[in-house]
């Protein structure tokens, strides 16, 4: 049998070449009709969402998944079953979209009620989130950070090139992309005032990430290697987390980020399984100094995934790409991340959301933050229609795309989309 990675696979579905969903990557999300009902379990494929609970129904993976298992409003009772299952059901989904598969296919009854047009639906949450830890792992990211704020020659704290860093972010305020949300306010104290403030935020920003979603647990006071923390990781989302740099800027000594990014992380909808990505593993850049033993790596653990950002204003007609890169830039690996999460003896649960930090790569068009794009507001980006951005207005709306290019196809993730509206004073 063909595996679900073989770029000459073929769906009896119509895939456009540069759609996100060939047969290759079946990303699993969470849907319902478009004017509610149950929500359920499915997979992305061309234009449309194979409906995973109908085809349960019908008895196609009686040999692979326990019953009932995708009538779920949440991926993570899927995910807790593990690797093997994980496999097991994709290599199932994958035979019964094969174009040389009559099983599906020629079931024109069970088709029609399975296959749905993505157009016709409505994309929800795609796992309960149990947890939310956002890292720092960008090298270009945090040394332009660095630069603004402490100068070149200390723009790296001392322990950045030996450790993950990362903070406990708020699980509550995830959201789906579409999601809009408020302007958020919070404490403000300009460099020359006595005092703080308090009132909307100025510099409203967005973060470029890659959310790593944990799929199976581990115990309190035990500790993972790589190969287990590989194991863990069911799979990858875009993520968008917005930050209020000014709020921030306030708060984050002696503690690090609260409020300013406790408002809201948009994720997109669609969980691409770990298993699609493998074609595309490459290695990061070199770790020099070496990591602790803890934290080397024997296996390439980047991945190769274009990401783009553009901005739509009130205003615009139509949206403008402000940003490019790339998530193999990241110092710091998904695995690595998640060995150093539960170094300490932290319990990590099922549907644990892992935030990659900013992705920046090494050109000023690749950076993943208006922090960054506009270098704390003294370069601002001039936009098509002739306006221009620091950081957000009210009205705007920021979309980030992902994708692996493969020979003939793309393994994507969609899209994560958020508009601002004005702040509740």
């Amino acid at each position: 049998m063909p595996h679900p990675n073989d770029p000459k696979l073929k769906s009896f579905v119509a895939v456009d070449p540069d759609s996100d969903f060939p047969i290759q990557n079946l990303p699993y999300g969470v849907f319902s009709s478009a004017d509610g009902g149950a929500r359920r379990v499915g997979v992305a494929i061309g234009d449309f969402v194979l409906d995973l609970a109908a085809l349960d129904e019908a008895g196609l993976f009686k040999e692979c998944v326990p019953r009932g298992v995708f009538a779920n409003a949440a991926l993570n009772p899927f995910m807790a079953l593990g690797p093997d299952v994980w496999r097991a059901a994709r290599v199932r989904i994958s035979e019964l979209l094969r174009h040389d598969n009559a099983e599906l296919r020629d079931d024109t009854g069970l088709r029609n009620k399975a296959l749905i047009r993505r157009n016709s639906v409505r994309l929800h949450l795609p796992f309960t989130v149990a947890g939310y830890t956002d890292f720092y792992s960008s090298r270009e990211h945090a040394t332009n950070v660095g630069i603004m704020f402490r100068g070149k020659d200390n723009a790296l704290q001392p322990n950045w090139t030996h450790i993950p860093i990362g903070y406990n972010g708020r699980a509550s305020t995830v959201v789906v992309s579409g999601t809009p949300f408020h302007r958020p306010c919070g404490q403000l104290k300009a460099p020359d005032a006595e005092r703080p403030s308090f009132g909307p935020s100025r510099k409203l920003d967005f973060e470029l990430e890659m959310g790593v979603v944990v799929g199976t647990p581990s115990a309190m006071g035990t500790r993972i290697g790589e190969r287990d923390a590989a194991d863990m990781i069911f799979g990858f989302t875009l993520l968008n987390d917005w930050s209020a740099r000014d709020i921030q800027a306030w708060e984050y000594v002696p503690l690090g980020p609260f409020q300013a990014k406790a408002f809201a992380t948009s994720i997109g909808p669609w969980v691409v399984a770990s298993e699609a990505l493998a074609p595309f593993r490459v290695p990061g850049p070199v770790q020099d100094p070496e990591p602790l033993p803890y934290l080397r790596q024997s296996e390439a653990g980047n991945y190769d995934i274009h990401l783009e950002v553009a901005l739509r204003t009130a205003a615009a007609e139509k949206p403008a790409v402000i940003a490019r890169t790339n998530f193999r830039h990241m110092y710091w690996s998904s695995v690595q991340q998640l060995v150093h999460h539960a170094s300490s003896g932290c319990a990590m649960n099922v549907g644990d959301l892992l935030g990659s930090g900013t992705i920046s790569g090494p050109t000023p068009d690749s950076f993943g933050s208006l922090l960054e794009l506009s270098w704390n507001g003294t370069r601002p980006i001039a936009l098509p229609n002739g306006e221009r951005r620091t950081f957000f207005e009210d009205g705007d709306t920021l979309t980030i795309r992902g994708w692996c290019q493969g020979e003939g196809y793309r393994v994507g993730f969609g899209e994560v989309a958020g508009t601002i509206l004005p702040a509740r004073t």
